[in-house]
């Protein structure tokens, strides 16, 4: 039996429910969550992120779409307030778009600053966060958002191997990791190659939610809709 955490999506446990009655996302998998812009990616990683927050289960968030006023902002929109948990050192953010200008908090054990252009101090940063995290508790999440912004400020092989890395470093520390992807953005060598590395996929074009690949059941699908609460199946 693999061991499945909850998923903080209303329907989505239910959707992945396996014979033993257990549904969300397997833990110590990797999953990658695709799909056009627009179709609530970000927000079903937000979801997942403050699910384990309420779990007692630590996150580190990587976003490289937003800065932190945006990133709060989004949450806020649906009341996943976060700075509570960033004071607590239970939420591990870096940040790697913000502008020295934003007025975003300053940098500490759990709020720490990178670079979209240079991958090699975001992975030593991911580092860093991980050994954070893990001497608090061992199960813990990790979030991606996203993929897209790397592959487009960088060279994609490098990009490749980064994230390969990143997943990695995760995997053996325990954790559970969520990648975040805008289909179509890059070629599709390495849409393939991003789905290679994962255990799970999920992809959602603004209507349906389908499960193309996840340990421990098959394909399955569900309709879903964005309310004032997240997304909803």
């Amino acid at each position: 039996m693999i061991p499945k955490i909850e998923s903080g999506i209303p329907g989505f446990d239910e959707l992945t429910s396996s014979n033993d009655g257990t549904g969300g996302i397997p833990e110590n998998t990797a999953t990658l969550i695709y799909g056009p812009s627009k179709t609530g990616k970000s927000i079903f990683t937000n979801q997942f992120t403050y699910k384990g927050l309420t779990n007692d289960e630590p996150c580190l968030y990587i976003t490289t779409d937003s800065g932190y006023n945006q990133f709060k902002t989004n949450m806020d929109e649906f009341n996943w307030p976060i700075e509570k948990y960033l004071d607590y050192n239970t939420l591990y953010l870096i940040d790697t778009i913000s502008d020295v200008s934003e007025g975003k908090p300053s940098q500490s054990e759990s709020f720490i600053q990178s670079y979209i252009n240079n991958p090699t101090d975001i992975m030593v940063k991911v580092g860093s966060g991980v050994n954070y995290i893990y001497k608090n508790n061992h199960r813990f999440r990790s979030v991606l958002d996203s993929a897209t912004t790397l592959l487009a400020y960088n060279e994609n092989m490098l990009i490749i191997r980064v994230l390969k890395a990143y997943l990695m470093r995760i995997y053996e520390a325990g954790g559970t990791p969520i990648i975040a992807y805008t289909q179509e953005s890059a070629d599709s060598i390495v849409e393939t190659m991003l789905k290679s590395m994962v255990d799970n996929i999920i992809r959602v074009d603004g209507e349906n939610l389908y499960i193309e690949a996840m340990k421990g059941i098959g394909k399955r699908s569900s309709p879903y809709q964005i309310t004032d609460n997240g997304i909803t199946l």
